[in-house]
């Protein structure tokens, strides 16, 4: 039998040891939570917002001030917003290559440029064109493979029409031996 739920055989009592006579005394212990806690209240030290400091202030003035300065601000960003972009006429005579001669002297080398870059143009072409023709090449085989699997998964899925793959099974329950040796 289990002891838990048994009543205690002397229950504890309090108040018969040293200074526990008097249960209703006062007791000398405290908590930390019981002390006397803000017991000096703080004043608002100059640059705080004190009320001489509000007094003297004219609040109509300020919020006008801030305002004209935000609507300049946003003035002066409407109009700088037109000019962000350098326009090509304002390009400075610093910025062009010093070796670049000024006048258009070579206009063989130009036309030996466009047949280049015709040349390099067809032949970049050509190249788009057999990787397309490899994609559609491959994307057909994957989706005759597809196909295969799929056909052959719709076949053999099916075991009722498996009847020439059908492997003889005994549908008799087996004993176990556990059974045997327990009925004998």
């Amino acid at each position: 039998m289990t002891t838990a739920a048994r009543p205690t055989f002397e229950p504890a009592r309090g108040g018969r040891g040293k200074n526990e006579g008097d249960l209703s005394a006062l007791s000398k212990q405290y908590s930390s939570r019981d002390l006397p806690a803000h017991t000096k209240i703080k004043y608002r030290q100059e640059g705080q917002g004190t009320s001489d400091e509000l007094r003297g202030r004219d609040f109509r003035r300020d919020l006008e001030e801030r305002e004209r300065t935000v609507r300049e601000k946003r003035d002066r960003n409407r109009e700088s917003g037109s000019s962000k972009r350098p326009r090509l006429d304002q390009v400075p005579a610093a910025n062009l290559d010093a070796d670049d001669p000024v006048d258009d002297e070579d206009e063989d080398e130009s036309s030996d440029d466009e047949d280049d870059t015709a040349e390099l143009m067809a032949e970049l072409q050509k190249i788009k064109k057999e990787r397309a023709n490899e994609k559609a090449r491959l994307d057909a085989e994957k989706k005759v493979e597809e196909e295969r699997i799929r056909t052959e998964n719709i076949l053999k899925g099916n075991p009722l029409l498996n009847q020439q793959e059908k492997v003889v099974t005994d549908f008799k329950v087996k004993r176990r031996s556990v059974h045997d040796i327990s009925n004998n």
